[in-house]
């Protein structure tokens, strides 16, 4: 009960300071990238319960002559970087929090499809609500394998506070401020999980 208080008053307050940085980067979002300005797609939240995550779009939808979507790297312009390396994209988030659907601290989101992937052990992330940020976003995010990831989101659930949040919240301002860890080594994106041991090339995922 704390942690949901206090995420609703801390996301009160950041909506309050940074309803301008909102508006104009939707703005800039829809002049520079098209409609619709949000990106949104079903993520399993607490227990597996699917929800819609909102984010900015930070790629075109642009096709090739079959209807496909390019790859990632093509539809990923230098906006759409700016806007995940400095975490904007993440900002309409925060109405997930106020919704009950996320937490501003815990494992982030990952794909409806993922699900079935997952052992017993890494199927434990799901025992919380999802994060805006978490223990594995502050210990390497993008750049951990998708095991260690999943061993410090199972970490986190094992171990979580109310001080273990405020630090990662620290932490998390931090890294925004360095802009570290947003991209996988030699991706735009980050691989798809296929199962322990496995990984390929992800699409659409922003």
């Amino acid at each position: 009960m704390r942690k949901r208080v206090l995420d609703i008053l801390l996301v009160c307050m950041a909506l309050f300071l940074l309803w301008p940085i909102i508006l104009v980067t939707a703005l800039f979002v829809r002049v520079l990238l098209g409609g619709p300005v949000l990106f949104k797609q079903a993520r399993p939240g607490r227990h597996g319960r699917v929800f819609n995550i909102m984010k900015f779009r930070s790629m075109t939808n642009e096709t090739d002559e079959n209807g496909q979507l390019l790859a990632d790297d093509v539809r990923l312009t230098s906006f759409g970087k700016f806007l995940r390396r400095s975490s904007l994209d993440e900002l309409p988030g925060l109405f997930n929090v106020l919704r009950g659907d996320m937490s501003l601290v815990g494992p982030r989101p990952l794909l409806v499809e993922y699900l079935p992937l997952y052992n017993a052990q890494q199927l434990r992330r799901h025992e919380v609500r999802p994060g805006i940020t978490g223990w594995a976003q502050v210990n390497g995010r993008n750049n951990l394998s998708w095991e260690d990831k999943f061993k410090l989101d199972v970490w986190y659930v094992d171990n979580r506070s109310l001080m273990l949040d405020i630090k990662i919240l620290c932490m998390t301002v931090i890294k925004v401020i360095q802009r570290v860890d947003v991209e996988q080594i030699g991706h735009v994106t980050m691989r798809k999980f296929t199962g322990s041991g496995n990984a390929e090339g992800e699409r659409n995922d922003q």
